[in-house]
């Protein structure tokens, strides 16, 4: 017979599993609003007025204003033992701010109000990861991180298929998909109000401001660093796209926005699987794969024009990103002592964020006054270096970490 003690353990263990559900429904149902609009955003910015800097400009300035919040929202979560509280500030914020986006006339206010949008994902990002990390065990970390990047992905697969829908067979303008879009994100805090805040923390010991994480930690920041400098904006390889398909405009833009559905199709699809693969194999491994794999892809896109060769770039884009965006997530929760999870997480987010706006800048500028050739050999040369970095590095996996 199971006694009082294990049946209680039990149920606690089902309540906190029950987390990486009630986050993954979350961001499912956030990412359903975010690609209905994402697809169709850098479009709406050209047609306001924006160029290829511009959009550089958007993508990278948005991201790093939001990764100053990164770390703060993750080290405060720590400090005052509260999560949930982070996370439903950071998802409001997004969703009323997504309004502001759908209603906005000149670049200048996409440019603001897709900031604002980016700072509600700053405060949510890290405390999200951290109940995450704090519901399941490190052996099946990988796992938990990659079924929430599955279902967060098959939203963005929903909502990129709808603005094909909406855009190619009902007609409706960028504006119109961008409000609808926009609407939805209220729906995705319905699902927060039952997530369980994970009893992770011990002692009451002050978390004091400062950078105190561990060397290893400090080390695998400057390499996700060094990936996300390659990681420019996905709106060029939208842009791209819709520019060198030989068709007419309304139809390149509708293969550009389901090419981009593809793109999520290969990420929701492998995100579980590569996240178990990094609990067997090591989470090195995986992420050096993956990096190594965006970089080729890359190198692909500096060569190739046609539909065909965009269609196999576009599956190696998703499998890339599957590869490595949960893993990061893990690898990093996997090094960090529970009680600084928050702020290890949030360091990551803030670092990766910070190198969004070089990355894209630097992307925008190569488009603009040299080619987009030069734009991807950026991108593959910076992920081969961080593919690199990371092999020459050593890591402490297969050893008992604090869970």
């Amino acid at each position: 017979m199971v006694n009082k003690e294990e049946a209680e353990v039990s149920d606690k263990s089902r309540v906190l599993k029950r987390n990486i559900v009630l986050l993954g429904l979350v961001s499912l149902i956030t990412d359903v609003s975010s690609e209905i609009m994402m697809p169709v955003l850098p479009l709406f910015i050209v047609a306001l007025g924006g160029s290829a800097i511009v959009i550089g400009l958007i993508g990278g300035v948005s991201d790093s204003i939001a990764s100053f919040f990164e770390v703060l929202s993750g080290r405060l979560s720590d400090k005052f033992r509260q999560r949930k509280k982070f996370v439903v500030g950071g998802y409001s914020t997004s969703a009323v701010s997504k309004l502001g986006i759908a209603f906005s006339v000149t670049w200048p206010q996409v440019f603001i109000t897709r900031s604002i949008e980016r700072t509600g994902k700053g405060l949510r990002d890290a405390p999200r990861d951290a109940i995450i990390a704090g519901s399941i065990s490190k052996e099946v970390r990988g796992k938990a991180f990659g079924i929430h990047r599955a279902m967060d992905t098959t939203g963005a697969i929903f909502g990129a298929f709808l603005a094909y829908v909406f855009f190619w067979h009902f007609g409706l303008s960028l504006r119109a998909i961008i409000a609808i879009g926009a609407f939805l994100a209220f729906f995705a805090l319905i699902p927060l109000i039952p997530v369980k805040e994970p009893k992770e923390f011990k002692g009451k010991e002050d978390i004091k401001i400062g950078w105190d994480l561990p060397e290893s930690i400090k080390m695998f920041l400057i390499v996700a660093t060094l990936f996300a400098l390659a990681n420019f904006s996905y709106m060029f390889f939208i842009i791209f796209a819709q520019q060198n398909l030989k068709y007419e405009e309304d139809q390149a833009t509708a293969i550009a926005i389901l090419l981009y559905v593809l793109f999520n199709i290969v990420y929701a699809s492998f995100a579980v699987p590569s996240g178990i693969l990094s609990d067997k194999l090591g989470r090195k491994k995986v992420l050096v794969a993956g990096y190594t794999l965006f970089g080729f892809m890359c190198l692909g896109f500096a060569i190739s024009k046609s539909l065909l060769s965009m269609i196999i770039l576009f599956i190696a884009y998703g499998a890339a990103f599957a590869l490595i965006r949960g893993n990061e997530r893990a690898f990093i929760s996997d090094l960090a002592q529970p009680e600084r999870r928050g702020y290890a997480l949030g360091s990551f987010h803030a670092m990766v964020g910070f190198a969004a706006l070089p990355s894209s800048l630097i992307a925008g500028f190569l488009w603009e006054y040299f080619s987009a050739t030069a734009t991807f050999l950026y991108g593959s040369i910076m992920a081969f270096i961080a593919a690199t970095f990371f092999l020459l590095q050593k890591y402490p996996e297969k050893t008992k970490l604090k869970t």
